[in-house]
């Protein structure tokens, strides 16, 4: 994808436009504010403002420093002056996390990190309130304790003053909107990783927030994606000596963001969105949540247009970045090109890990994690930082084909390609090595999926782009697509089934 500056022309239905879009794209570890362009023909971006992301622990507490990734939101707006003017602003973030604003507008405290461990226990004190079966039926989500649900439960129990205080909770989001605005509101896509949606109303759901004894009235008025908030504030504009611009809730979560920029054109597909983690499900029109897709713990994640993405939540790269953090630690800069040379290098289906073991999901030293795993399963213990890399990015195709069969068990279809969107498709590695576990075409791209949607849903709001569909054919004009096909299928089969049979042993010796 090329840069480019914005030069007056005719886009969308005749739509004269001489200006961009900001995208301002928060991960896990880092973020950026990016500028994009429709040329008619092509989306086109440029990279305006990086930084990183880096949680700050304070004695037994992990947060998200939020008042410098503002400071860092306000340096792109500054610099993003010298590239061409932009209309509209775009926030997109990951999921489960907010903060608590009071009465007076003010910001009560940093909010924590969804790695914190404050949630511990939780799960099962939320089942006392409200039974499982009861829960997932209203909300379909996946069943995760870092859920927003039950970090309300554990502020609840650990520090009820704090939720007192509290006159509005903030998707993060839409706590970022509400800094540049003043406005406040719970955009769908981001609200619907909360577990306190209602799934099919695309409400709050009473039922649960009356079971479990939380505060409805500090939940904002949940607004479409593509809602527009409205203007950066004045004093910021002053500040900062930037022309006013529209703030559009686009699809606050950064997977539904990517979801924009699949591109599909067949109506029913399957999608892996790969970044820290990895997210694979196929769209749907309504939710589907009954036993089958309950016992598989599988969400259904609100999109654009009200679309559903049926979906499962496993660990992605997290584990190679954060074994790379540790690896720095001791000594060594390992560059993620040289990894993965060094995991093409190892030989391969040695030794496997259930990448959604508890073990692996806190920071620190992943790769004596990793050994200490196989060496209890009786498995090859990897040494090298190539194996290691191996080892988890193997480990990871299995995981994905196992939930694409659950998927496809639930949904009564099957699909012979996956579209694998995010940073992982700069793994050539990780996209061969899931085409062999899947026993399925890969196709690859775009990397930069989250922001291109949150570029387009910026688009269709102006009119510049008339829909979804006219949205993904774009996609697929604008980026380098790259297709990636299945080999030694027998070979993978048969390590798919010891891959099998070490997550079920793992289960029985922990029930």
């Amino acid at each position: 994808m090329r840069d480019i500056r914005p030069d007056v022309q005719e886009v969308g239905d005749g739509m004269k436009e001489n200006t961009g879009v900001l995208a301002i794209d928060f991960g896990a570890s880092s973020g950026r504010v990016m500028y994009g362009t429709y040329d008619g023909e092509q989306i086109h971006l440029q990279e305006v403002h990086r930084f990183t992301n880096d949680p700050v622990i304070v004695g037994d507490t992990m947060y998200w420093d939020v008042l410098r990734l503002f400071h860092e939101i306000k340096q792109g707006l500054v610099k993003a002056k010298k590239t061409g003017a932009y209309s509209s602003i775009g926030i997109d973030t990951w999921g489960v996390d907010f903060g608590l604003i009071d009465e007076r507008g003010y910001l009560l405290e940093n909010p924590v990190h969804y790695r914190d461990n404050r949630t511990k226990g939780m799960l099962e004190y939320g089942f006392s309130k409200i039974p499982e079966e009861e829960m997932y039926q209203i909300t379909g989500n996946q069943f995760m304790e870092i859920n927003t649900v039950f970090q309300l439960l554990a502020l609840k129990s650990q520090r009820p003053e704090l939720l007192e205080r509290a006159k509005e909770l903030l998707l993060m989001p839409d706590l970022f909107n509400y800094l540049l605005t003043g406005e406040t509101a719970a955009e769908y896509s981001i609200a619907s990783t909360t577990q306190l949606l209602d799934a099919g109303r695309k409400q709050w759901s009473g039922r649960v927030l009356e079971a479990l004894d939380l505060p409805k009235e500090i939940l904002p008025e949940v607004v479409p994606s593509k809602t527009k908030i409205g203007k950066v504030r004045e004093s910021i504009c002053e500040e900062l000596g930037i022309e006013p611009a529209d703030v559009i809730a686009v699809a606050g979560h950064d997977t539904q963001s990517a979801m924009v920029a699949v591109p599909a054109q067949e109506k029913d597909f399957l999608f892996l969105s790969c970044g820290t983690w990895s997210l694979i499900g196929t769209e749907l029109d309504e939710p589907l949540i009954n036993e089958q897709s309950k016992k598989c713990n599988i969400t259904n994640e609100g999109g654009f247009e009200g679309r559903i993405s049926f979906l499962k939540n496993i660990i992605g790269l997290w584990m190679i970045q954060e074994s790379r953090r540790q690896w720095i630690r001791e000594g060594t800069e390992y560059g993620f090109g040289e990894l993965e040379k060094m995991a093409l290098e190892a030989e391969p289906l040695k030794c496997f890990i259930d990448p959604d073991d508890p073990v692996f999901l806190p920071a620190g030293n992943i790769p004596k994690r990793i050994r200490e795993y196989c060496r209890e399963k009786g498995q090859h213990i990897p040494t090298t930082a190539g194996e290691i890399v191996r080892c988890i990015n193997e480990s990871l195709a299995f995981k994905y084909r196992m939930a694409k069969e659950e998927i496809e068990s639930c949904v009564g279809k099957t699909f012979d390609r996956l579209y694998l969107i995010g940073g992982g498709v700069q793994s050539a590695l990780l996209c061969q090595l899931t085409a062999n576990a899947c026993n399925c075409e890969v196709v690859a791209g775009p990397v930069e999926a989250t922001v291109l949607g949150n570029v387009i849903l910026q688009l269709i709001e102006s009119g510049a782009v008339k829909d979804l569909a006219e949205a993904r054919r774009l996609v697929m004009a604008s980026e380098d697509i790259k297709r990636f096909q299945p080999v030694d299928s027998s070979v993978w089969e048969e390590k798919y089934q010891e891959f099998k049979e070490l997550l079920n042993e793992h289960v029985i010796q922990n029930v």
